[in-house]
């Protein structure tokens, strides 16, 4: 498949893809192809297509809203907090070429700026956040923005060093909240927030975090973004303390790797020498996860949806999804690259 121009541009900070974003065929809005599908359930919700784009692409309304126009109809704003937090600096992303698909053990691959098919990438920001009081006027005019049939799901995590961190989620779920967001997602899979280095993995922090989160906001839906659970005891440790209490799982975000250039230096600054990475060489580890999610949520009599999320880059790896078990199916580095994605999905349908 030939590239078509990123609506992110990886050669540019991330403040000026937020200041100047989105780029390529997401500022043509007006004379996208409109494609009808039959309806879906998801959350109780009646949407379009069980398909959008996770935390990550979606910097700000302007790029949610012309996600909407291209027929991403869950559009999840890029992770808000409480306060200002600063982006790492650049690079942020890389294309990275492993032999084949990427293990869950910290791979050495090679990263450089050429952008080839099937496309994987670093994704090494340190989740960015501008403060609430830009975030969340921002936030409530992309909930405007959704047609219908379509969706905003408000992404947040709580930060270290800021009081309990469960008390700051439940803060910045709130903040979300009051941007009339329909659906809240915490993030609870980046690098260096609990124990056993990610914090969907602490799953007693976790069960403290989501009744946080619930009694601060009980009347909005909530996914959990987690990460690749190399063995199944502690998917049913989490199900067990949490999988009554919350309303979806979103699998996976990234699996972490070592980058490096061709010299094998650290490719993203000697700072940096581990990054997570997305795209084709993770969609094994998505597939898988949404297998092992879908298995237990039947044997627990779960009702949870499960949110299939890693390398999806064609309408094929949608269909690969939905037959492991996903109640919906998302991407983020095969659409930012071919914005035509969610359109081509929705005609395979018909």
């Amino acid at each position: 498949m030939k590239s078509l121009t990123p609506f992110y541009d990886p050669s540019i900070s991330y403040e000026d893809n937020y200041a100047n974003g989105p780029f390529g065929l997401f500022t043509q809005l007006s004379h996208v192809e409109h494609v009808a599908t039959q309806t879906s359930q998801f959350l109780n919700l009646d949407v379009n297509l069980p398909f959008g784009m996770p935390a990550g692409p979606l910097l700000n309304a302007n790029y949610i809203k012309a996600a909407f126009a291209y027929g991403f109809d869950l559009c999840v704003y890029k992770t808000v907090r409480t306060r200002f937090h600063k982006c790492h600096p650049l690079p942020n992303v890389l294309s990275v070429h492993p032999n084949g698909k990427l293990s869950s053990h910290l791979d050495i691959v090679l990263a450089d700026t050429n952008y080839t098919q099937p496309l994987s990438i670093t994704n090494s920001f340190g989740v960015p956040s501008l403060a609430p009081d830009v975030w969340q006027p921002d936030m409530a005019d992309a909930v405007k923005a959704a047609g219908q049939g379509q969706y905003v799901i408000g992404s947040f995590q709580g930060t270290q060093g800021h009081g309990e961190i469960e008390k700051d989620y439940a803060l910045a779920a709130k903040l979300v909240r009051e941007t009339n967001a329909p659906i809240l997602e915490a993030n609870l899979s980046c690098p260096n927030e609990g124990a056993s280095k990610l914090l969907c993995f602490d799953v007693d922090k976790v069960e403290r975090i989501v009744n946080e989160i619930k009694n601060a906001v009980p009347d909005r839906p909530l996914i959990l973004k987690l990460a690749y659970f190399p063995d199944d005891e502690k998917i049913i440790s989490l199900l067990t303390k949490v999988g009554s209490i919350i309303d979806g799982l979103s699998a996976i975000n990234t699996l972490s790797a070592k980058p490096v250039n061709a010299n094998g230096q650290p490719a993203l600054g000697e700072n940096r020498k581990e990054g997570g990475i997305c795209g084709d060489a993770i969609r094994w580890a998505g597939l898988d996860m949404v297998s092992r999610l879908d298995k237990y949520r039947k044997q627990m009599d779960l009702k949870f949806a499960i949110i299939g999320v890693g390398g999806v880059s064609t309408s094929e790896h949608y269909h690969q999804f939905i037959k492991s078990g996903a109640d919906a199916v998302m991407s983020a580095t095969g659409a930012m690259w071919n914005p035509l994605l969610a359109i081509e999905i929705k005609k395979s349908l018909n």
